[in-house]
């Protein structure tokens, strides 16, 4: 792929990979700064790269491991949302997806790297081993445990969750 090949790719998917940081790292100037450093990555080998997006999630996946490693783990910041009688619906919809980040912010890197490509992205299990550099069985112990703890930390939880992994 060209120059004006790797921009064109950057405008069409940006936004696809900004989220995906975003649900790696738990804040959105983290998921920039992610996203940046995967894109430089990719801009300096993007002659040689055959499948773009699973080189991204690979290099977002692999970078956030790194940075966690370095740092110790960080709340997630939760604002107070506003209190108004016509947007309730929005507002318990706002407040369902910051418990959800919320608890999948409490979860291992790895197991939140399995979850969010494997649920987000709708990768299949090989995928997902292919981009984390695992078998297929961890994958999936991973995303049933991960599950698991999502599920059990939702239920204590004063706001019910329903049963979709949908925080777009």
């Amino acid at each position: 792929m060209t120059d004006e090949g790797f921009r064109d790719f950057v405008r069409m998917r940006y936004m696809d990979l900004l989220r995906t940081a975003y649900l790696l790292t738990g804040t959105w100037p983290n998921a920039e700064d992610l996203v940046q450093i995967a894109l430089m990555k990719a801009m300096r080998n993007w002659s040689r790269i055959d499948d773009p997006m699973a080189y991204l999630r690979r290099a977002l996946a692999n970078q956030r491991a790194t940075i966690w490693s370095r740092m110790r783990r960080q709340p997630l910041p939760v604002g107070k949302l506003p209190d108004h009688p016509d947007s309730r619906d929005l507002a318990e919809s706002v407040a369902q997806r910051d418990e959800l980040l919320r608890a999948l912010a409490g979860l291992p890197p790895r197991m939140r790297a399995v979850l969010v490509l494997r649920y987000w992205e709708d990768l299949s299990e090989a995928d997902t081993a292919g981009i984390l550099g695992c078998s297929i069985g961890s994958v999936k112990s991973q995303a049933s445990r991960g599950l698991a703890q999502l599920r059990s930390v939702l239920a204590g939880s004063r706001t019910p969750v329903g049963g979709s992994f949908d925080v777009g």
